[in-house]
């Protein structure tokens, strides 16, 4: 058993402990920046994107507010849609436009804080970067499918509900923004480290102890559809469950197993494969209360749809001999 001492206090405790230090610092700063209003400035990109789509003037500030709370902005709408400013295909293309707005959020409160701390610059960066640009292309369908899809008829500026507006940073204090910031800060580190450390002492347990040549071989077929090693398929199994356990499974593997671009496809693959666990888990509850079933459903489908083909075209680049 000696060998496990030495793994877990040579190896395993000190990197969790690296990572932990980076995760409560970047987390720290990101809801700090969130409680004193930064995130809301890098949303005003979003007002020019509502005149080329045909969407009232009014919609760029339910999609500025989804960059500080998703769940605000997507409440917003919900009220230009009941309200009659927005109809269904008006609201689809709403919605679409803001995902690149809703994935700045994550990058301040999850990517730049927790992911890339965990995966190391190079890696970290290029996932991040990858996932940017598929949300980014997304908002540009968006854009683009307001601009060929709406007009006057699906639109009324007029019915503009009164109460809509954004959350005001200003509204608290200084000591309650700090103690919110540090609260959310804790809350984030005591989720994040249990699984930290369980899933890095497997991970390292079983690299340690398995001949991964062993699992290229039982996974061969679909490892060579995607041009990805055998030792993906166990990585996107954990991808797939939690993003946090999934990254902190594939970077022991960084060195040998995989290059930057192949992890980065294995984690969009993963990804795909989350899709199923999270519409289960989390898309349909949230889409269907406050959209409800029916247009929650359309909702899922199109958010899902669009993130695969991009997801798909993403890794066709990774994946690429060029």
């Amino acid at each position: 058993m000696q060998w496990l001492v030495d793994l877990l206090f040579g190896t395993v405790v000190p990197r969790v402990a690296k990572i932990t230090l980076f995760i409560a610092l970047g987390v720290g700063l990101a809801n700090l920046a969130i409680e004193f209003g930064a995130v809301r400035y890098i949303a005003g990109l979003a007002a020019p994107l509502t005149g080329p789509a045909n969407l009232p003037r009014e919609v760029g500030t339910a999609i500025l507010t989804t960059t500080a709370s998703t769940t605000a902005g997507y409440g917003m709408l919900a009220e230009f849609r009941e309200s009659g400013t927005l109809d269904d295909r008006a609201t689809l293309v709403a919605i679409t436009i803001n995902t690149f707005f809703g994935f700045v959020q994550h990058i301040f409160t999850f990517y730049a804080p927790v992911l890339i701390p965990i995966l190391g610059l190079e890696v970290g960066l290029l996932y991040v970067g990858t996932r940017a640009a598929i949300a980014l292309a997304i908002t540009v369908v968006g854009v683009i499918g307001g601009a060929f899809l709406l007009s006057e008829e699906n639109v009324d500026a007029v019915a503009v509900p009164d109460d809509v507006e954004p959350p005001d940073p200003e509204e608290s204090t200084l000591p309650e923004k700090l103690r919110s910031a540090a609260d959310s800060t804790r809350s984030k580190v005591v989720d994040v480290l249990p699984r930290l450390l369980v899933v890095y002492v497997l991970v390292s347990v079983l690299t340690a102890r398995t001949d991964l040549r062993e699992l290229t071989a039982v996974a061969e077929p679909l490892t060579t559809v995607l041009g990805l090693p055998g030792a993906a398929i166990p990585v996107i199994a954990t991808f797939a469950f939690d993003t946090t356990s999934g990254a902190v499974a594939i970077v022991p593997l960084l060195e040998n197993t995989f290059t930057p671009r192949e992890a980065v496809a294995t984690m969009l693959v993963g990804g795909i494969v989350s899709f199923t666990v999270s519409t289960f888990k989390r898309s349909i509850p949230f889409q269907y209360g406050i959209w409800g079933s029916e247009f929650g459903s359309k909702v899922i489908a199109v958010n899902t749809g669009l993130k695969v083909v991009f997801i798909a075209l993403a890794l066709t680049v990774l994946l690429s001999p060029l």
